[in-house]
Parts: C-alpha cells; sequence; structure tokens
C-alpha cells in the first residue's frame, strides 16, 4: 500500500515512466528469439505472434497497477481501456470510413488500376489469410500495437497530461519503437546511412498516424476505432503520389482532385464524426 501510494503521490512520472517501460518491452519481445531468419520468415513471424500475444495480455494489468483513485472515478478499467458495448458499432464503422476519406486520392488510383475488383474475389481473400506476412501487417501487427500503444498507454498519460498534449506525447513513443526496422534494414543489407533514413521516415510517418490514432481513441472512447483506422492504412501503405503520372491523362485529373477533396473533407469532417456524444464516450466526454 505504501508503494501504491508513493504512486499516486507522484503520478505523472510514474505514467510516463510506465509508458516507456511498455514501449521498450514490447519491442524487446520481438527480440527474445534467437535467430538468423529474417523478420518475414514464417518461423519469425510465429514467434514473434507469440511475443507480442503476451505482451497484449500483461499489459492492461500493468496499466491497472499504476491507474490513480481519480482514474478510477470517472470509470472502470475496461472503460478506460476502450472495451464498452456502447457506441462500438459507430466506433467500428465511422473512423473507417473517415480514414478510407482520407485516402480518397489513393483509392481513386486502385479503382481506375482495376484493384478494387480484386476485393470482390474471395480467393483473393482466402489467400491472403494464408499468407503470414499479410496476417501480420494488416492483423497481428495493427492489433497488438493499437492495444499497447493506445489502449494501455494513453489512460497513463491522460492522468497527468492534457489530452491534446497527451495525442502527441504517445505517439512519439510509438515512433519510436519503429526504430527497431533499423536493425532489421541492416541485416537485410542496407547500409547505415541508408537504414536510417528510411527509419527516419517511418518514425515521421508512424508519429504522424500515431497522433491520428490516439486522437480516435480519445474521442470515440473504443480500443476499436483506432485498430480499424490501423488495419486500412497499413493495408493502404503510404501514399505513392508517384503513381499518379502513369495513368492517362484524363485520369490524372481525377486523381489530383480526389487527393485535394480527400484531405478537405478529412480536415472538415474529423471533428463532428469523432464527437464523443456520438460514441457515448462518457470517459472523455469533455476532450
Amino acid at each position: 500500500m505504501a508503494v501504491k501510494q508513493f504512486i499516486d503521490n507522484n503520478t505523472c512520472i510514474f505514467s510516463i515512466l510506465a509508458c516507456i517501460f511498455l514501449t521498450f518491452a514490447y519491442v524487446g519481445s520481438l527480440y527474445i528469439w534467437r535467430s538468423t531468419l529474417n523478420r518475414d520468415h514464417p518461423s519469425t513471424i510465429k514467434r514473434r505472434f507469440f511475443s507480442v500475444s503476451c505482451m497484449m495480455l500483461l499489459a492492461p494489468f500493468f496499466t491497472q497497477y499504476f491507474f490513480t483513485e481519480g482514474t478510477l472515478v470517472k470509470g472502470d478499467v475496461y472503460g478506460h481501456l476502450g472495451l464498452r458495448a456502447a457506441g462500438v458499432v459507430q466506433a467500428s464503422i465511422v473512423p473507417l470510413i473517415l480514414t478510407a476519406i482520407l485516402f480518397l486520392g489513393p483509392l481513386t488510383m486502385q479503382f481506375f488500376s482495376g484493384i478494387w475488383k480484386l476485393y470482390a474475389e474471395p480467393v483473393y481473400w482466402l489467400s491472403s489469410w494464408k499468407d503470414w506476412v499479410w496476417v501480420r501487417n494488416h492483423f497481428m501487427a495493427p492489433l497488438s500495437e493499437e492495444w499497447v500503444f493506445r489502449a494501455c498507454m494513453m489512460p497513463l498519460l491522460l492522468q497527468c497530461l492534457e489530452p491534446i498534449t497527451a495525442v502527441f506525447v504517445g505517439p512519439l513513443l510509438f515512433g519510436i519503437a519503429h526504430f527497431h526496422h533499423m536493425y532489421e534494414q541492416m541485416k537485410a543489407g542496407f547500409d547505415f546511412k541508408m537504414a536510417l533514413m528510411i527509419s527516419s521516415f517511418q518514425f515521421m510517418y508512424t508519429s504522424i498516424f500515431g497522433a491520428y490514432s490516439a486522437y480516435l481513441f480519445l474521442r470515440t472512447g473504443h480500443f476499436v476505432a483506432p485498430l480499424v483506422a490501423h488495419m486500412f492504412c497499413n493495408h493502404m501503405g503510404f501514399p505513392n503520389f508517384s503513381e499518379v503520372s502513369q495513368h492517362k491523362p484524363a485520369h490524372q485529373a481525377v486523381i489530383i482532385v480526389a487527393f485535394l477533396a480527400g484531405l478537405l473533407l478529412w480536415c472538415l469532417l474529423l471533428n463532428p464524426l469523432t464527437d464523443p456524444a456520438l460514441y457515448d464516450n462518457q470517459i472523455y466526454a469533455d476532450t
């Protein structure tokens, strides 16, 4: 009890330290296996699935331990982790639509390229689920990352930081966590400078996405909201702007308009489509 009281009296320090610990524990869990195989080998992926699954099981208990009495007064542990029944349907659909609007340009390119027809083929989805790399990128990575970095970290940061500050601080840890790919790239043959450049870009991109994901979690109060957005973004990847020039001139004009319209509509709809009242979000209703 004395230890718990000491933690409550130093909430901010311990909340941030707990988030830092979770970050290093998550990344460290990926490297506990000794292997010369690359990250895309099925054996490596399966082992890492086990590691992050263990992290997902342990992280909420770790988070709960650092909750203060003031935090628990606002709602139970499940509510703080974004596990609520109220508003879950909206949280599963609306953030996905909002994110798709942001990717209107890339989606338009996919339409002109005929990729949309592929999505209608059941064989495509069946074969994808047999591909370990696809399952990792589209399912396990978003699931484990959103659970640890959003559901388990954001409530801790919100104990001592203003909501808007927490939205940008948490994703920095999320971005830093992706620097471990630098080791993988050097292992694959990239020199230090190139690996650093690639990892720095990944840090920037994942930090920006992390802020958006954290915002979705904060506003909706649901774990599923950032999860579906993350899955969709991983599927789409970073927009390939150079691909625009590969389309017909008439299509290029439509694609450029789609890029601009998507960004504008996303900016206009971000707040109204993430209104806490829409998701019955009582815990973070004032954000």
